[in-house]
């Protein structure tokens, strides 16, 4: 006698586009490049996602933990995902019966997942993962996604000062946003969203944009409920375009008294240790100082407290004028932070990056590498990521460590942190 025919029910993977702050991680992440976006969402094909479970843990907001149970050949297309502003609602009738990646009938263990042997859960995914996607053993424990699109938390504006010299096109500004009574507690390399008045083109309302907080826990003023963002007005595109960035020109142009809808916070795992002999490596360009600017400021504030690890700084830019907070940065305390300064644009002077700043230091990089309190930070446009990763393979090659053993256990205790965009 022939039983039923069995349903084949896909646990579609989906990404929830009113949580989303369009950071691009995932789909940077994505080791089988499932993910994709437009102007107005990032989405996942349900014909290549595997389950591989690679994106989860590095997306700041949870925005990519998202799944329902669909009937495989009514999986919801590329096409619809992307005109969506919230998620579909769950078939009640379907619920809990989907698997991942292969169909109910072949996929090894019930539907375990497609990568890997089915006795072996996934979790990290790939060496696409490169930085460490768990926080700092000693690190405080953060809260995330306190206030969302639909209800965000309003904060006004009590300080924007630009942090360059005037006389270059590199336009930045340190901003200071106070929550009132409102709780919106925040550490040190943790991120906010920022949402921006008006609509799109198209008629939709704006999405917000994720920004660094470039403050301490305790705020940019010891003891008050505030933060700092460091942005830099965009005004043209990757391809030189004139091209006006919608939020940071909203951001660059708020005056004292303005009042702005942020989101958050966000990040779970670039956050500083607390235990006062871990030593940090920072390394960052433009406004990827934002967060190092946070945990040397709070670092500073603990230093008569007992906090003794050591602080080692290499920071680049254009050129002087175009790196933000110059100034307060050269007024450090020579005995508290290694500041090591890279500008790539100097007239007459070759270019010289932050990786090649590394090298000169190679000996007291190495020197760090060895320590097992020592916690890597790297922060700033995408294309430095490469060059900073060779640089300390090569630094530790030279002070005979093996750096693919160093990079995985680095990655694996939460001492090796990147926040490229």
């Amino acid at each position: 006698m022939n039983g039923p025919v069995p349903v084949d029910v896909l646990k579609q993977h989906l990404i929830d586009p009113e949580i989303c702050i369009r950071c691009n991680t995932c789909e940077e992440t994505c080791p089988v490049d499932a993910i994709t976006h437009d102007e107005n969402n990032y989405v996942v094909r349900a014909d290549t996602c595997n389950g591989c479970m690679a994106c989860i843990s590095p997306c700041p907001t949870g925005a990519i933990d998202n799944w329902r149970d669909v009937l495989r050949a009514e999986a919801y297309p590329v096409d619809e995902q992307l005109t969506w502003d919230e998620l579909p609602v769950q078939d009640d009738a379907l619920a809990g019966q989907g698997t991942i990646g292969e169909s109910a009938d072949t996929a090894p263990g019930g539907g375990a997942g497609a990568s890997g042997d089915a006795s072996e859960p996934v979790i990290g995914g790939s060496d696409l993962v490169r930085g460490s996607v768990v926080p700092p053993w000693s690190a405080a424990k953060p809260y995330v996604n306190l206030y969302n699109h639909k209800a965000p938390v309003q904060a006004t504006v009590v300080g924007n000062y630009r942090v360059t010299d005037t006389s270059t096109e590199s336009d930045i500004h340190h901003i200071v946003l106070d929550f009132g009574k409102q709780p919106f507690p925040v550490l040190e390399g943790q991120s906010i969203g920022i949402i921006p008045p008006g609509t799109t083109a198209d008629g939709r309302v704006h999405h917000a944009r994720q920004y660094s907080i470039a403050s301490p826990r305790d705020g940019e003023r010891p003891g008050y409920n505030n933060l700092a963002l460091t942005v830099k007005r965009v005004t043209k595109d990757h391809q030189g375009q004139a091209v006006g960035g919608v939020c940071s020109n909203y951001l660059c142009d708020l005056k004292k008294g303005d009042v702005v809808n942020v989101m958050g916070p966000f990040g779970s795992t670039f956050l500083m240790p607390n235990h006062a002999d871990s030593h940090l490596l920072m390394i960052c360009t433009g406004t990827g100082a934002a967060p190092m600017r946070a945990m040397t400021e709070y670092r500073r504030r603990r230093r008569m407290k007992g906090a003794t690890g050591k602080l080692m700084l290499f920071f680049g830019a254009r050129t002087q004028g175009e790196l933000p907070y110059f100034g307060p940065l050269l007024n450090l305390p020579k005995d508290f932070i290694d500041t090591n300064l890279a500008f790539s644009r100097t007239p007459g002077q070759p270019k010289r990056y932050v990786q090649d700043a590394m090298r000169e230091r190679a000996a007291d990089v190495a020197a760090l590498l060895r320590h097992e309190h020592t916690y890597i930070y790297v922060c700033g446009l995408k294309g430095m990521e490469d060059g900073v990763l060779q640089a300390l393979q090569t630094i530790a090659g030279e002070a005979g460590l093996d750096w693919h053993t160093l990079w995985q256990r680095m990655k694996t205790e939460g001492r090796l942190h990147l926040e490229t965009y």
